[in-house]
This record gives structure tokens, sequence and C-alpha cells, in this order.
């Protein structure tokens, strides 16, 4: 049976619960006084808008039981008995379709309803007409299993005229804007930037979807440099050899002032205003690329659009470059624009200056991972008119994405890639043939540039990097966020948001957080968490200015539970809290491991890194087990949960003289864990009116395992200090090295041992040059810290 997890229900008096239904027209003033049964009746025929008719009304409720001692619901209503709650849980779990269940449960719709866990009450209780209204109310707001509250499914049904006009229920805004004739137009936003250096302002293409409206409407803009298409053959052309061996580097005392990178303003020439016009001339008749599911979910509820790629893509000016402080500055001047701070042109060449003068210029940012980036970023900007960010599994240091700890890293299951490759990807004007044959020599000068600043040889942490680590600027963050991370997520990995969350929780506001077991997704299309509703009430209240208690209603941090299944908690912190530290061993220990394969496994891996990490993760590796050690902790006498950041401080040898440690901690025990990617549950949720469905998704068990992956981590033995400095490193010297690994919320089951994997080479993830390096490490020297909760 499903289960519903709702946190985005507002609490509303008694008085305000019947002001709203009848501000919806489903009460009127003069029915106030009826008989519960009468009134009852009323609001179940209007629960069916596609029974437009008595006639039709009558065959639904014909067809459908409101208690086992009348023949149907029809004959309910022409009897003398009650309304009670068990009556009135009857009829809505067949409203919810949830008609199997209903008959499974011998017709008892209140064990169905708190079986889903929705917050029914003691069935037995005769209703009053004030009680049923109050009761109507909250039946409203419930969830339902098509991913709707049920006030959604009745508007997604026709219940409420596409007028164009703003309503709200219960603090969110409703389906109320008509989907069927949305104004598409482009600008070319005017730049603050000149990245092809020719003395103009970069312009970049925006889209923008809007309901046909006279209010002025606030927007959800997505900056995607994916928008205009993507290069996927030249991306691979491009992807970097990865099985090279770990050089040495010269040691050094670099220090951080030396690479740090100062922000400076951007002044790039303007261009010369020809005329004004009041709207756009240039149209389009889809988005360029897949749409964002959660921006569906709002053109129906009247909020525009926006999508841009930025500099260096299709129909833009200017060269890409993967997270510079010019690519945000240029999806930063399409919020100017938007908030009525900046020029944008009809098309490239007239110079006929357009405003955004539908928009009520408050602006809010939105999107997954290189989208959600630019959001962050952005934000980091404090650019006037942005109002929210809502970021999933975004980056919030480029450095943590393709490097750590002086070690090149690839995102999870994209060896090879780095910020080259990725600025291949994206820069679409290779397919307009007029404008590549211009600018091929060019970028390919630009890219060399790019390969050459971003360093694969040494790995290390430089200017080039820290200008794209939007972490400096935190402070600057004067909005608040919502962010949104996979906790199994090895692409965006979770540090990206960890580090981020705590410096925003340093500097205080009202930002929300959400971690999931997923890997790298959206879950705005979940079964179990209500994240959209949560997200209407959340831009409701920053964009409409609806006084809805979003801020205290919308949790601080939202949890879903790594062992049960459609379970979501509640949670005050994530991270932060006191450690407990163990040495990996009581009594002196030396243990060894080689970082080394026969050629035959060499190449079985470097095709197939998954198989490498399945393998490795055994109990027993059998022909991986010469390549790590393994240390296991008692098994657990009670189930714990770990909140943080594991820490490691291992004194080890290597017996070259360059070295890197990789390592796991693992939860061995036999169990079901949650997939990493959720399976559609066969249902659709409707966007609007018969408006861009989207399958219903939600985490399922796997079967069963003997363990499972918590979390990972890398360093290269040579920065031992920073990822910026270079250490010495002698043949079978010992150091010491502390590091973290990614960090986590998991919870680890009583009976269960954690053990940590250390080991060399990580086929998905680090280089691979099969060097047959012997490692040793001192358990008895080296520790662990736990972040366990009390």
């Amino acid at each position: 049976m499903m289960k519903f997890n709702q946190f985005g229900v507002i609490d509303r008096t008694d008085d305000e619960r019947i002001a709203e239904l009848m501000a919806i027209k489903m009460l009127a003033e003069n029915e106030r006084q009826l008989a519960p049964k009468t009134l009852f009746e009323r609001f179940v025929r209007r629960a069916l808008p596609e029974y437009p008719t008595i006639g039709t009304q009558n065959d639904w409720l014909r067809a459908h039981l409101a208690d086992k001692a009348s023949e149907n619901a029809l004959a309910f209503f022409s009897n003398d008995t009650p309304v009670t709650r068990q009556i009135v849980y009857n009829v809505v779990v067949e409203l919810f379709d949830l008609q199997e269940a209903f008959i499974r449960a011998d017709y008892d719709g209140y064990q169905v309803l708190r079986a889903v866990n929705l917050p029914a009450k003691q069935p037995e209780a005769v209703l009053t007409t004030h009680d049923l209204m109050v009761l109507w109310y909250d039946i409203l707001t419930w969830h339902t299993p098509v991913g709707l509250q049920f006030i959604d499914v009745l508007a997604s049904r026709g219940y409420f005229p596409q007028d164009n006009h703003y309503r709200q229920f219960n603090g969110k805004t409703l389906p109320t804007f008509a989907t069927n004739d949305l104004i598409r137009e482009t600008v070319y936003v005017e730049s603050a930037v000149d990245t092809d250096d020719d003395g103009l302002g970069d312009l970049v293409r925006v889209d923008v979807i809007r309901p046909h409206t006279s209010e002025r409407v606030p927007v959800l803009f997505t900056a995607s440099p994916y928008y205009q298409g993507l290069n996927i053959a030249a991306n691979d052309a491009l992807l970097h050899d990865v099985n090279v061996p770990l050089t040495r580097k010269a040691p050094n005392q670099v220090t951080y002032d030396e690479i740090a990178y100062e922000r400076v303003p951007f002044e790039a020439g303007k261009r010369s205003v020809q005329g004004k016009v009041d709207k756009a001339v240039q149209t389009f008749t889809k988005e360029q690329s897949l749409p964002v599911d959660i921006s569906n979910y709002f053109l129906s509820r009247g909020f525009a659009v926006a999508y841009s790629a930025g500099i260096g893509t299709k129909d833009a000016d200017g060269f890409q470059d993967t997270g510079s402080p010019e690519q945000v500055e240029s999806m930063k001047n399409v919020v100017e624009w938007l908030a009525g701070n900046r020029v944008a042109f009809t098309d490239q060449t007239s110079r006929m200056a357009v405003t955004a003068n539908w928009s009520n210029q408050r602006i809010a940012m939105t999107g997954k991972s290189y989208l959600g980036t630019l959001a962050t970023a952005v934000a980091t900007t404090g650019v006037a008119g942005l109002e929210t960010v809502i970021a999933e599994a975004a980056i919030s240091d480029w450095y943590q994405y393709y490097r750590d700890n002086g070690l090149v890293i690839a995102p999870g299951g994209f060896p090879g890639e780095d910020m080259d490759v990725l600025a291949e990807l994206v820069y679409t004007p290779m397919q307009q043939p007029a404008i590549w044959r211009q600018k091929q020599a060019s970028w390919r000068a630009f890219q060399a540039n790019t390969a050459k600043n971003m360093d694969r040889t040494t790995g290390n942490y430089s200017n080039y990097w820290d200008a794209r680590n939007y972490l400096k600027w935190v402070q600057d963050i004067k909005i608040d966020m919502v962010a949104v991370h996979g906790l199994n997520d090895w692409n965006v990995k979770p540090r990206q948001v960890y580090r981020l969350w705590q410096a925003l929780q340093a500097q205080g506001g009202h930002h929300k957080l959400f971690l999931h077991q997923g890997q790298h997704i959206y879950i705005n299309n979940n079964r179990s968490l209500d994240f959209a509703d949560q997200m209407n009430l959340w831009l409701t209240h920053k964009l409409l200015q609806v006084d809805n208690d979003a801020i205290a209603t919308v949790p601080t941090i939202t949890w879903q539970d790594n062992r049960l299944p459609e379970t979501w908690h509640v949670l005050q912190a994530w991270g932060g809290g006191q450690a407990e530290t163990m040495a990996l061993s009581p009594q002196p220990m030396l243990v060894s491991y080689v970082d080394g394969l026969s050629d035959e496994l060499y190449q079985k891996y470097t095709t197939d890194f998954s198989r490498w990490r399945s393998d490795m993760l055994l109990p027993t590796a059998q022909a991986l087990e010469h390549t790590r050690a393994r240390w296991l902790m008692a098994p657990l006498t009670e189930t714990r949960r770990l909140n943080g950041e594991v820490i490691l401080h291992l004194q080890m040898t290597s017996s070259e003289n360059v070295g890197l440690v990789s390592a796991m901690l693992v939860d061995y025990g036999d169990a079901k864990h949650l997939k990493q990617t959720p399976s559609a549950t066969g249902e659709k949720i409707d966007r609007g009116v018969n408006f861009a469905p989207v399958p219903l998704m939600e985490f399922t068990l796997d079967n069963v395992s003997s363990h499972k992956m918590i979390t990972i981590g890398h360093l290269n033995l040579q920065n031992r200090t920073s990822a910026w400095q270079n250490d010495d490193l002698l043949p079978n010297e010992w150091v010491e090295v502390s590091f973290g690994l990614q960090p986590t919320l998991y919870e680890v089951a009583a009976g269960h041992q954690l053990g940590l994997l250390l080991y060399g080479t990580d086929f998905e993830m680090t280089i691979r040059g099969n060097q047959k390096i012997a490692y040793q490490i001192d358990l008895a020297q080296s520790s662990i810290e736990l972040p366990w909760e009390e």
C-alpha cells in the first residue's frame, strides 16, 4: 500500500476553513445551516465535475457505497442514516480512486486512509454541519494516489474555470490559468560580459512562456546551458584518457592567498537603442529541450517561465566557459531584465529594446544539476529581483565536482569528463554552419586555454577553480534558498550541498533542505512526498507575496528514511554534532595492500567500472582482495544514525614517491535497500487541466543485499596539507593524512556492521594507471570520526 507524507498543509481556524470553502464555491452562504446529510450530498456532487448533470452524478452514486447497510451511495442519501466520519471516509476513498483497497478492507474507508498515512480521525462520530464543513475542507487538502491534493485533482477535472486569475486554497495557488494558448516569445538580453572580444556585451537568447492575463506575473527562470541542444559526438571525442599514471608533483609552499580569485565588476560595451517596443516579435512553438516539470506545474498556476542557455550557445554571443564568472554574470543579467533593470532586444541586430512589462519583477530560479548550479551562483551575486532559488543536485564548488584533494576525480558515471568537455557539449554555435565556420578557430584556441587552466596534470586547486567556488560568496546571498539533493548522488556528490548548507546556516535565514535516497534526479513527481505542494506554498509566498505561513510550515530539513519505503522525517540539523572517534585497532597492527591488477582484470574493470565497484564492495572480494584493506566495526546493538561528515585520520606509507588513498564506508548486513532510481507507479500527474502529464514515481525496495555503500572519499598523498600545496612524499615514508568522506545521513540497523574499505585506484572516479604501488597503514595510529546522532 502506498504511503503519503504531507508537510505543506497549513493549519487554519474553522472560520478560515469555511471562508475558503465559500471562496472556491464549494459552499454557499445559505448552505451553512443545511442538515449534514443534505450538505454532504452537495459536496459529493460538486466533487464530480466531469459528471455535470444530476443524471450522470446519480450514475456515479449508484456504482459506489457510502455504508454497508445501504445498497449504494444514492440509496444512502435517500434514507435516514446519519452522516458519520466513517461514511464520509468511505465515499472519499472512492473519490480518491482507492476502490480496490476499499474492497480489500471490507469496505472500511477509515482503514484505507490510515494505511496510506492520511490523518483520518476516529470514524464513529456523528457529524454536525459544522463538523462536516471543517472535515471537507481538510479532505480537499489531502493527497491522492495521482500525486496531487484532492483540490488539485478536482481542478484538473474541470472544477474551476480557466479564467486566468489567481485563486488560492490552503495557501497554495490553484491551476486556473489556461495552458492551451500560452504566449511564447524570444528576446535577446544584452549582458555585461564580452567573451568574444567584439567590444559589445554578449547577447543571450531568452525564451519566455507565459499565460494570457492582464495580471503581472512572477517568473520561474531556468538557466540551462543544455537548453539549446547538445553536441554529443563532439563531447565524446574530447573525453580525456583516464588510463594514465599518477605522476609526482614538485613540492611547494603555495598559500591560498597566492591563488585566491577576487570578483571584479563587468563593464562590456553597450549597444545604442534605436527604438522601443511593447512586446517581443520572435516566437517559438516549443521549448528547445525538455522543459522543467515543476515549471509546467506553475505555468498553469499563473507563473511565467523563462529559459536561457546563456553565453556561448546557439543564438547567443560569446564563448562557453563552464561555471565561469562570465557565465554566471550573463545569467544574472537575465534576472535583471526580468526585474526591469536591464535592456533586451527583439533580435540580434535591430537594436529595438523590449521590456518585460508583463512581469511583477519577482523571480525564482529553478533547476537540477548544471541548472541548479547556476541558480546557486546567481544567488551569490545578490542580484535585485531574485526572491528565492530552488536548486536540485547543484554544484556549489566546481573543484569538488571534477577534482578532490589534489586528484583528478570524475563525477560518478562519467570518467574522462572535465570542464572543457562539458563546455564542448553545450557550445551549440557549432550546430550553425555559418557561425561555426567563423568561430571554429577562436573556439579551439579558447578551449586550449581552458584545458591549460583546469590542469589535469596536478589536479590542484588554483585561481581558476577558486573563481568557480561559489561558497566564497555565500555571504552575499540575500534570499532564502531551497536545496534538494540525493544522498546517493555520486555525480554531484553530497558535499556540494552539505558545504552550502553549513554556510547558509552560519549566516542565518529561513533556508530549506530536502535530502532523498535517490541519485541524480528531480523529486517533484515523487508520490510519497508533497514536494510540489510545499514549493507551491513557498513560491506563492515569495513571488505572489501571499501571507501563507510558508516559512514556518515548510520544514527546515526533510530527510527520506533509508530503511523504510515511502517514509520521510523532519529534522533540525544536518551535521554539526559531536563525532565519536574510534581507533582502527586497539593494539599495534599493520595492514597492507597493492594497487595493481593483472592485465586481464585491468582491462575488464576499465571497460566496466560498475562491475569493479560491486566486486570491491563484496565481503570477500576474491580477485580484488590484495588491492584493499578492510576494517570492520563490531555489530551495532541498536539502530543508530550517521548525521554529517565521516573523517579519516590515517598513518600510512607508499612504496613510491606518489600515491593516493580512496575509502568507502559500507553497511554490512543482509537487508533490502531502496533503489537509487525511483520506479514509475503507473499513474501520471496532470500539471494543470490536461496539461503536460508526467509519470508519478516512487522509491521501491531492491532485492536483499549483504552490503550498501554509504559514502566515499579520495586524497592525493602529496596534498596532505591542502588542495593547492604539494607536499613531499618519499618511498616508504610514514605520513599522516586526514580527509573527509562525502557527508551523509544514514541509519544503520541493529545487528549490522560498519566497514571501511581502504584502497588506491577507483575505477569509476580516479585516474587508473595500474601502477603496482604497495601501501601500508598503521591501524593503531589511525582513526575514524563517526558523526553518530545522540
